[in-house]
């Protein structure tokens, strides 16, 4: 049904965004900072903020920086290694931090332990081809300043002493390297959008909405959307009105994206992957370990499936979990509806959805074995990581669930993307972030690159353009081409997050 307009002088809102997740937050905060006399609403249909994605138990709260992630640095077919995915990502995670250590500064955000912390990252593997793979990779990696720093070794005492579960009974025989990246970061994203979120909630100008859902909007000829806001709890709707809106739900931001009817939604759908972790109980096993340790991942699995043995400190309580393992649900949503997927099909999709499916049937497989994984095969996987592991130490939680982009592709009919993926309409009215991994740890360079594109006039404006530099001392430059300014920026958020290294 197509939202009225009972009472069209009703105030319009500057900006309206759905979904209380660390997108949104970061977007909130960005603009409030940049023109503290911006009007804000938003709309959660959960009944707190950060319930789904950016919730801590529901990614993997690596700072996705690029020091661990094997798959974002492929090798090409003649051996060589490309690091020009991992550079990006790296830079942008460093968007992150200098843009996090300035409301540190600033005040806006509470003590910065409470969200982030100091924990070494490191890629392990075992086989001769694979230590090779590691060996070039390292060498690659080293002539960024991004990457300087990062430790290679093929010595399994060395590695036992960077990470002794690991090597806890393995067989000496068989070939090890690990490398290892002192500076990485373990990062809640859900302590993390609850700052941004308590701070933006209680300036002037923004009213913030929780059991609220957005059924339905249509941009009128004034220019003005108008949103069909549903309160769950008392099953009344509204009519509510925004010059701009930002659609940032997660997993639901694609059947959202669908009803705003812009053409440049048109061929867009949507793979949802769930995840399961193993959580580790206890104790004395949780503090022999301090590292995010990544392998390879298996071939045809999503990005997200990548295999880690990972430290973590959720609510200040340490953590150790593992996986994850991959699976399949129609949601859409941790807390959605498993009609999801049939409704996100529509004509303009169809003909994507079934050439990107034809195209990823080692996927479709992939992913049916690990549905049909027993414990036993679980804990076999773990021991790949952990040999001497005990099943009796570890329990099987639900991890989060993740929608990959499938787009139109002109040759190839349909692609399955398994990036972030932003879609805006031509006027710069609305906006939506589909996708997943690197997701969160990206927030901030996605929201900047937001701003420029849907507040073309402002953001050239020399005002925003020195907040902007304030913020984020690196903005308009590239770290990978400046080892002088990636040292400084580094040291400067270090100290203002309160860092070890």
């Amino acid at each position: 049904m197509t939202p009225t307009d009972a009472n069209p002088d009703k105030p319009v809102t500057d900006v309206i965004v759905i979904g209380a997740g660390i997108m949104s937050a970061t977007l909130c905060v960005l603009l409030k900072t940049l023109d503290p006399t911006i009007t804000i609403a938003g709309y959660e249909r959960l009944d707190a903020v950060a319930a789904e994605s950016s919730d801590a138990w529901n990614n993997a709260g690596t700072g996705h920086s690029a020091f661990c992630e094997l798959n974002y640095t492929p090798e090409r077919p003649d051996g060589s290694i490309d690091i020009s995915k991992a550079d990006k990502i790296a830079e942008q995670f460093e968007l992150s931090k200098q843009f996090w250590a300035s409301l540190a500064l600033e005040g806006v955000l509470p003590d910065p332990t409470s969200f982030i912390r100091t924990i070494p990252h490191m890629s392990f593997v075992w086989g001769a081809a694979n230590v090779e793979y590691l060996r070039k990779r390292h060498a690659a990696l080293l002539h960024s300043p991004l990457f300087q720093g990062m430790e290679f070794s093929e010595d399994p005492e060395q590695i036992a002493q960077w990470i002794p579960l690991v090597m806890d009974g393995r067989d000496r025989s068989v070939p090890v390297a690990a490398t290892r990246m002192p500076i990485g970061t373990d990062v809640n994203f859900g302590a993390l959008t609850r700052a941004l979120s308590n701070y933006v909630k209680a300036l002037p100008g923004v009213d913030f909405n929780l059991g609220h859902e957005v059924e339905d909007f249509r941009r009128k000829d004034d220019g003005i959307w108008r949103l069909k806001v549903r309160n769950l709890a008392t099953d009344q709707s509204r009519i509510v009105r925004a010059r701009f809106v930002f659609i940032g739900a997660g997993g639901g931001s694609l059947p959202l994206l669908e009803k705003s009817g812009i053409p440049e939604a048109n061929g867009f759908g949507g793979f949802p992957v769930s995840g399961q972790w193993l959580k580790c109980r206890n104790p004395a096993v949780i503090a022999r370990h301090e590292a995010k340790v990544y392998g390879k991942p298996a071939v045809g699995s999503p990005p997200m499936s990548m295999p880690h043995l990972d430290s973590r400190q959720i609510n200040g309580q340490k953590e150790l979990l593992f996986g994850p393992y991959a699976g399949f649900s129609t949601k859409f949503l941790k807390k959605g509806s498993y009609t999801d997927l049939f409704r996100s099909i529509e004509l303009g999709n169809i003909r994507p959805l079934l050439y990107a499916g034809a195209r990823n049937l080692g996927l479709t497989k992939y992913l049916i074995g690990q549905v049909l994984q027993s414990p036993e095969d679980r804990t076999a996987a773990l021991r790949e990581y952990y040999p001497t592991a005990n099943p009796a130490d570890w329990q099987l939680e639900v991890a989060g669930q993740r929608v990959q982009v499938i787009k139109k592709d002109k040759k190839q009919g349909g692609v399955l993307e398994f990036g972030t993926e932003m879609v805006t309409s031509a006027d710069g009215s609305i906006a939506a972030l589909l996708g997943a991994s690197p997701g969160a740890s990206t927030a901030v360079a996605i929201m900047l690159e937001l701003v420029q594109k849907c507040f073309p006039q402002r953001a050239a404006s020399p005002e925003w353009q020195a907040r902007f530099r304030e913020l984020v001392p690196s903005f308009g430059k590239h770290l990978a081409d400046d080892p002088a300014l990636t040292a400084q920026v580094r040291e400067r958020s270090r100290q203002a997050l309160k860092l070890d290294a």
